[in-house]
């Protein structure tokens, strides 16, 4: 036990999990000191960890330490995104949101840090079992029901993962988390393949990402950003490990770029919108892995890294409206800019990173995939990643802005966010900003030799032209009120399925069996009265048999019985 238990504390995971323990006794000063502190020694033993440290469970060699540069950057971005989620939740006194935001954030650290893909299965099941109750701590039948949803869909991603791994073990003898393409999908076992599902699940590929939208506005303001900042990149971190240069990712994430930009024009929830906004973002780390050279996956690496940072900052100020308001509806908003200026000031700069404007973080991170793709001579994808960052100008860094701060909307008189929730916002703002103006430092963290230099003027120009053009087609719809209308209802698309479609037919399926079974019923109802009727008549008190008979009369009766016998013996009838 104890060979056990020394290995896993030598971990960056081991903070956050003694922490979340700890979480359970302390008062809300403490433990908010304590979820601030924990990923900070995380972050600490991610920078001074050793590769290795090997356990034996069931015969199982299993490797919880596997130290790279691709696990050393995912495990610095997940302790850092933990740094800031505790900082921005410092008001909030909820033990649950608080001891499962450290579960969260550790087990996501302890998958991308596994190296052997049964450890990988336990850390996933881990994100998905504690992130739920972000979900659930809103305590509203709303949040209840997408709590319910959310953790069928990730639980039924790990049976899958399970199931792919005990597959191609059988098959291979082995457990290694590694490159598992091979030759190509055409050449993968079935195990591969459930494995490949079952991170697409993780990674929100498209008719599997349903649940982000649906999941992550329902989350509590602070649940929100945490679950922005883990589940996604930890897929991407392992699709990354696992399936680098595979062909089929390039369709999969320039589907995955498209396919949120109608839904996220039309959404009237702000969150919402965030939500497809990410989910378009990661369709450009899918098409970076999917490309697979080295420039293509450092910059999907590194958009990962940037945008865990400037999409947290969105969802933060977001987050930080409804503190205020009480509403994150986009028909409900607006004027905010005087009573938030700080909030606005930081919501502009996270729109400005994800819109890829010079000197953010975006610029220096995404614009590394788009190249990526036309080094590679996949054209065609990087046209469709240009076009899916220009809509990300117009239904994110032009809406979201305008629809909480510029647009005229109902007065209230509200002040600006509360303090740790600034600090929160003006931290990852200021890495936003750090990372656009000097991208070196992450540069030196990728996993490949960076000879990649995003401030030329081709870029600059190419960029540049994309946001004004961008810009100007905003405007030109808004003053011609031709913007898509801002719906009050939810929007909802592949999600139809399970919460329309199914439920739909499990009605009606229901109704015709307690049809049939009240038809069954009656039926067998209507034979035993009868029966009993015909009974009744027979030898009910009124019936025949129940009369009294003359002695006489039944002295025949037994000779006429006597006779029957006499003659069936006489005939030797037997």
């Amino acid at each position: 036990m104890f060979e056990t238990v020394l290995p896993f504390l030598m971990t960056p995971v081991a903070p956050l999990f003694i922490g979340a323990i700890l979480l359970l006794f302390l008062p809300n000063i403490l433990r908010v000191l304590v979820t601030i502190a924990a990923p900070a020694v995380a972050l600490y033993l991610t920078w001074n960890a050793q590769t290795g440290l090997p356990i034996s469970i069931a015969g199982l060699e299993l490797e919880l330490m596997r130290v790279d540069k691709l696990s050393t950057l995912f495990s610095t971005l997940f302790s850092i995104a933990a740094i800031l989620v505790a900082i921005y939740a410092a008001q909030v006194r909820d033990r649950v949101q608080q001891i499962a935001t450290m579960l969260y954030a550790g087990a996501a650290i302890g998958a991308v840090l596994a190296g052997d893909l049964v450890a990988l299965f336990v850390y996933w099941e881990i994100t998905a079992l504690s992130s739920v109750f972000l979900i659930w701590a809103n305590r509203t039948n709303a949040a209840f029901s997408a709590g319910m949803r959310y953790l069928f869909v990730q639980v039924g991603s790990g049976i899958v993962l399970v199931a792919g791994i005990a597959m191609h073990y059988q098959a291979s003898g082995s457990i290694a988390f590694e490159n598992l393409t091979g030759a190509g999908p055409e050449t993968w076992s079935t195990g591969i393949w459930l494995i490949f599902v079952a991170l697409g699940v993780k990674a929100a590929f498209p008719l599997l990402h349903a649940w982000l939208p649906d999941a992550y506005p329902a989350a509590t303001i602070t649940g929100t950003v945490a679950l922005s900042a883990f589940t996604t990149k930890m897929a991407i971190y392992a699709l990354a490990r696992g399936f680098p240069g595979t062909d089929l990712l390039i369709v999969i994430g320039v589907v995955m770029a498209l396919f949120p930009i109608i839904f996220a024009l039309l959404e009237n929830d702000l969150r919402r919108v965030l939500a497809h906004a990410l989910n378009s973002q990661l369709g450009f780390m899918v098409v970076g892995i999917g490309i697979g050279t080295q420039i293509a996956l450092n910059g999907a690496v590194a958009h990962a890294f940037a945008s865990v940072l400037y999409q947290g900052l969105l969802f933060m100020t977001a987050g930080a409206v409804i503190h205020r308001t009480g509403t994150g509806k986009a028909n409900e908003l607006g004027g905010l800019a005087r009573s938030m200026p700080l909030t606005f000031a930081f919501c502009i700069i996270g729109a400005a990173s994800i819109a890829s404007v010079p000197l953010t973080a975006g610029f220096s991170t995404k614009s590394m995939t788009i190249e990526g793709a036309a080094y590679a001579g996949q054209y065609w994808a990087w046209f469709a990643l240009y076009v899916a960052s220009m809509a990300t100008i117009a239904h994110t860094s032009l809406k979201v802005p305008y629809s909480m701060f510029l647009k005229s909307g109902p007065k209230r008189d509200v002040k600006d966010a509360p303090p740790a929730m600034l600090l929160a916002m003006g931290l990852a703002a200021a890495a936003c900003l750090y990372i656009g103006t000097a991208p070196g430092a992450l540069y030196a963290m990728l996993p490949f030799p960076v000879h990649y230099e995003p401030y030329t003027t081709a870029h600059v120009l190419a960029y540049g032209q994309i946001i004004l053009f961008a810009v100007l087609a905003f405007m030109l719809l808004l003053r011609a009120g031709l913007l898509p209308t801002m719906k009050r209802e939810t929007l909802i698309n592949f999600d139809w399925t399970y919460r329309k479609f199914a439920p739909a037919i499990f009605s009606f399926i229901g109704a015709l069996v307690s049809t049939i079974w009240s038809e069954i019923a009656r039926g067998f109802h209507a034979t035993t009265s009868g029966a009993g009727r015909a009974l009744a008549a027979i030898y009910g008190p009124n019936s025949v048999a129940a009369r009294v008979l003359p002695t006489g009369m039944m002295v025949l009766w037994l000779a006429v019985l006597f006779a029957v016998v006499l003659a069936l013996n006489l005939l030797d009838v037997r």
